[in-house]
């Protein structure tokens, strides 16, 4: 029996690759779109197997469209298809429980394996993945229903830097500047009790800033 995907990607050029690269095989790719608005009511229509999606889209943030599945399909599998090898990203999405996160140049060989093991019920996060991680995904110092203090400002920051943006790509979004950024980071890494990046990340994922 095929296994049936729905393909989630802005660029046409991906989506031709992939239809190509998977012929021939037990996997079938049964709808494709361009915009995450587009996937909930694809998803309802096709009932595919794996959703194979990308983190950047057109019109927004391919994880919230993850976390929207994730929602409302729990036991659909969402692997996340990106160019972007980016802990921030990977930590999002453990958080917010793909099934996987696959990099564009996956050869074919373990593309198509990978998609099989997440159709048969595996998920595809490996011991090196999770050690880039780091402490990411340990308890937090801070209890998680903590109010914590964060102002306007920071919390515009805070989301920004769980999208994977720098700090240079958020001075640009929110027209301040570059050591501005900086500033708010250090505040915001103090204030929540976490040490770098990705756990920032993971914490706004869990407080639903995100």
């Amino acid at each position: 029996m095929a296994i049936r995907v729905l393909v989630v990607d802005d660029h046409e050029v991906v989506r031709t690759g992939l239809r190509s690269l998977l012929a021939g095989t037990d996997i079938q790719i049964v709808g494709e779109a361009s915009k995450g608005a587009e996937v909930p009511g694809l998803v309802k229509q096709l009932r595919p197997d794996i959703v194979l999606l990308d983190i950047r889209l057109a019109d927004g943030d391919g994880t919230k469209i993850l976390g929207q599945l994730k929602f409302d399909y729990p036991d659909l599998p969402v692997v996340i298809f990106t160019a972007y090898d980016n802990p921030t990203y990977l930590a999002r999405c453990v958080a917010l429980n793909a099934s996987g996160y696959l990099l564009k140049n996956t050869p074919k060989a373990k593309l198509v394996e990978a998609l099989r093991k997440v159709a048969g019920g595996e998920d595809l996060w490996v011991r090196e993945e999770m050690r880039r991680l780091g402490s990411a995904l340990a308890v937090p110092r801070l209890p998680a229903d903590l109010d914590v203090p964060l102002t306007e400002r920071e919390c515009e920051v805070l989301r920004k830097m769980a999208m994977g943006l720098t700090n240079k790509e958020i001075a640009d979004a929110l027209k301040i500047s570059y050591e501005t950024v900086k500033e708010h980071v250090q505040h915001i890494l103090r204030k929540i009790g976490v040490t770098d990046r990705t756990q920032a990340a993971v914490w706004a994922v869990r407080k639903k800033l995100v």
